[in-house]
């Protein structure tokens, strides 16, 4: 509480002199900044630090990408429609070599007045392939010329739907000028690790505090931005709804059962898509979750909807069995309904499989059918004891014995990629994306994917989904995974939950199509403050 209340007083300090006018809604997001230019604009963040905002400072998680991009510009970017030009005038796709072809922006400088050109994009490529960023594989461009200053071609080693969303509109662009000394750029964190080219520079970043203020770039090249400064404040969920009615924060993630007296009162509601899911990793690395059909079993054994009911207070649906969220445009409509809770469809599975119940659990050759189900302590990605507890009592009641267990976050994680578990509930964003994070959900290292790779058909469709250029062809494949997935159930998804972010209208904040970068479903798109 009282690190609430010191970001608080900082927040409240720095306001002062920030216009407070609300626009009226139903505004688009290219509408003036109604604050003026003069407008000092602060965001309140329960986590507070998301790492030191240059590429290779940043956290992994969606809130350090977003920290980074108002520093750096991308070749292309999203609004709330389609791609826009940023870095890069205008694109095209040469099919027959399959390459893309670039016309860069000719007015674009560095925050230290260095001129950009095509070499810095070559540079960012090339470093990139030797110093891995955490965002982009770079490794998909097989070559990339400069033609002259302002014309740029990249040479793929394969097709590559995802092109423009994963390289184009996420890699951010580096100053050659500046990181071609640089050979550890992990810990190179002093002021020029920041002079990118977007519309803002670092003021001041404060890690124990986990404050940011940026300053506007006043020669940015798509315009002056309508904002002076930007804060960043630590401040608990419990705390942001009395700040924004007191105008100390301009914006904030809010609790989904505040909406309504917020909206009440004249803020702007913004509701997320079902983007973040809730699922239950599953070990089917061991028996007896090796089986399908028993991982088929838990799975009429969960009611997802109790979930949402219970856990969530409603603000949430069941997930499907594919993965991808309904709302999403790649989701296999085949899979509505699909394993609906039927616990006595599941005990029939267990016997089937030679359980024999014995009083209330199941047993198989005198040993009692028993699974460790952990959590991460304090909540794993919002997925915690609440979930624990009642998928508990669910499992129970149909013979499973269940032992809970919360355990600390990182220890939780090394114990998932050392597939030391049962059972394990976690949690991750990213999925009103490019459908390639399907693949990365299904079949990548992270402790945030199932890992699975036993089923050829799957594995297949995932590469085909990949590489097939054309919409139409992509659906199928995609269309295919979803359906192989849910039949395999090697991780459970459980629900997807809804989220609300409020602000005041100063700024015309919105969701990005697709979410900024390779997903991030978080409406602080560095374009609302700038036009």
């Amino acid at each position: 509480m009282r690190r609430c209340l010191i970001a608080i007083s900082i927040a409240l300090l720095l306001l002062a002199f920030a216009g407070c006018a609300r626009e009226q809604a139903g505004e688009k997001p290219s509408a003036e900044i109604a604050g003026g230019s003069d407008l000092l604009y602060t965001v309140a963040d329960a986590t507070g630090d998301w790492g030191f905002p240059s590429p290779y400072g940043h956290y992994a998680r969606g809130p350090g990408y977003i920290r980074m991009s108002f520093i750096f510009d991308t070749l292309v970017w999203k609004d709330d429609q389609d791609y826009i030009p940023a870095l890069a005038d205008s694109w095209k796709y040469n099919e027959s070599e399959n390459s893309y072809t670039f016309e860069l922006n000719k007015n674009v400088t560095w925050h230290d007045g260095e001129k950009f050109t095509a070499k810095d994009v070559v540079f960012t490529v090339n470093y990139t392939k030797e110093h891995p960023y955490q965002w982009v594989d770079t490794g998909i461009v097989k070559s990339v010329e400069a033609r002259g200053d302002y014309t740029l071609k990249m040479y793929l080693d394969k097709p590559y739907a995802p092109f423009l969303e994963y390289v184009g509109a996420t890699l951010p662009i580096l100053p050659e000028h500046i990181y071609k000394d640089v050979q550890s750029p992990e810990q190179f964190q002093q002021k020029e690790a920041c002079i990118g080219t977007g519309p803002f520079m670092l003021e001041d970043y404060n890690k124990t505090q986990g404050t940011y203020l940026y300053k506007r770039y006043d020669n940015y090249y798509q315009g002056k931005p309508g904002v002076a400064e930007i804060k960043f404040v630590k401040m608990g969920n419990e705390a942001v709804a009395a700040a924004l009615r007191q105008k100390q924060v301009n914006a904030a993630s809010v609790p989904p059962d505040l909406n309504g007296a917020l909206e009440n009162e004249g803020f702007k509601l913004l509701p997320g898509a079902h983007d973040w899911v809730a699922k239950l990793l599953m070990n089917h690395q061991k028996e007896p979750l090796s089986n399908k059909e028993f991982r088929q079993a838990l799975a009429y054994a969960i009611d997802r909807q109790a979930l949402v009911d219970t856990c969530q207070r409603g603000f949430g649906v069941p997930a499907s069995p594919g993965l991808l969220p309904q709302d999403s445009q790649w989701y296999n409509s085949k899979l509505d309904g699909a394993y609906p809770y039927d616990p006595v469809r599941a005990e029939e599975i267990f016997t089937k499989l030679g359980y024999v119940k014995q009083g209330s659990y199941f047993e198989k050759n005198g040993q009692p059918l028993e699974l460790e189900l952990l959590f991460g302590a304090g909540g794993s990605g919002n997925v915690g004891e609440r979930e624990g507890e009642l998928i508990k009592s669910q499992l129970e009641k149909v013979g499973i014995k269940v032992n809970l267990q919360g355990i600390e976050a990182k220890t939780l994680d090394s114990r998932v990629l050392e597939w030391k578990f049962d059972l394990v509930l976690s949690g991750h964003g990213g999925l009103s994306g490019d459908p390639a994070q399907l693949n990365s959900a299904i079949i990548s290292q992270s402790f945030n994917s199932a890992r699975y790779e036993q089923n050829k058909e799957l594995l297949a469709a995932l590469k085909n989904q990949i590489s097939a250029m054309e919409a139409g062809k992509r659906q199928e494949y995609l269309n295919q995974a979803q359906e192989l997935y849910a039949e395999e159930m090697p991780t459970l998804p459980l629900y997807y939950n809804t989220y609300y972010w409020a602000h005041d209208g100063q700024v015309n904040l919105y969701y990005t199509v697709r979410g900024v970068g390779l997903g991030v479903p978080i409406p602080l798109n560095k374009m609302s403050f700038v036009k």
